[in-house]
């Protein structure tokens, strides 16, 4: 069983007005998480730190005692148990692997992404572009696995190419293209007397963006029709709006709104997010980042 997938992280950290504390974090699982907030009443979500902020001068001496409860009996317990269900009723496929745990290793997929992100425990190995999954999770894995294994398949490469011919040409094929195409431009259309703020994080029909400067270039209707149907300017006039992604840093910082958008920030066309909207934009940025630095590293000629 690898170390990193069942260790808690402990570090000690003060609050900004001094207050003494310590900072644990964990690979998510929603058990696991119920029974430590039962265990630490006072214990907050830090997004910003990446981890649960447990405030008091013993905090660091009370989560090390609770971490080695925790993980020493339950977790190893679960393991046992989830390793058990497996001889019994194992899982034969080409894209799963036993070793101290279960290797995950399909072409790439957002559904397969997607379905092992809400395994618990599940975690990405860069270095051998792997998931490993532990044992304790073996229900959950069989569980979601049909949907993992059929869309590996559907994502080989003999596969897409297949798809691709046979979407070639078609006007569903087109229409996509066009809007891919103009995603790629980076400008926004907006309401010239409801201009979004400049370097800020917002929402918007395309995404989590921060904009950057606006053109005041008039939006052709025709295009606004066909791409932006969604934003209405009422009496007034469209312009462009360049924006760039937020980084992962920058979406952390982000402070979300109290409360959700209502239909005339729809028709705006941008608003403040809500938590529910940054938290997968965040996942999705960190994701992005991760894969970045991971072929920056695998380069030729890279340090790495």
């Amino acid at each position: 069983m690898a170390d990193d997938v069942v260790k808690i992280t402990v570090k000690p950290r003060e609050t900004e007005d001094g207050s003494p504390g310590a900072t644990a974090a964990f690979p998510y699982d929603r058990a696991t998480v119920e029974r430590f907030r039962e265990a630490f009443t006072r214990a907050r979500w830090r997004e910003d730190l990446g981890a649960w902020f447990v405030p008091g001068k013993r905090a660091e001496q009370r989560l090390t005692a609770w971490s080695g409860r925790e993980w020493s009996g339950v977790l190893a317990f679960a393991d046992q148990r989830g390793r058990d269900a497996f001889e019994f009723e194992p899982i034969v496929s080409p894209y799963l692997d036993v070793d101290d745990g279960f290797v995950v290793r399909t072409p790439y997929s957002r559904t397969v992404v997607g379905e092992l992100r809400e395994v618990p425990w599940a975690r990405w190995d860069p270095a051998l572009r792997v998931w490993r999954v532990p044992f304790r999770s073996f229900e959950e894995l069989r569980r979601r696995w049909t949907a993992i294994e059929s869309s590996a398949r559907l994502a080989e490469p003999e596969e897409r190419q297949k798809r691709k011919e046979s979407r070639a040409g078609s006007p569903v094929h087109s229409v996509r293209q066009s809007e891919a195409a103009e995603l790629r431009r980076r400008r926004y259309p907006v309401p010239e007397d409801a201009l979004p703020p400049l370097d800020r994080v917002v929402m918007t029909h395309v995404g989590c963006v921060m904009f950057t400067t606006t053109t005041g270039e008039l939006v052709e209707p025709t295009i606004a029709a066909r791409f932006y149907p969604k934003i209405v300017a009422g009496t007034a006039e469209l312009i462009w709006s360049a924006w760039r992604r937020p980084t992962h840093a920058e979406l952390v910082q982000a402070w979300p709104a109290r409360t959700p958008p209502g239909p005339s920030d729809f028709a705006r066309g941008w608003w403040q997010p809500t938590i529910e909207e940054l938290r997968p934009e965040r996942r999705k940025a960190a994701s992005l980042e991760r894969g970045r630095e991971t072929r920056k590293a695998m380069a030729p000629g890279s340090d790495g």
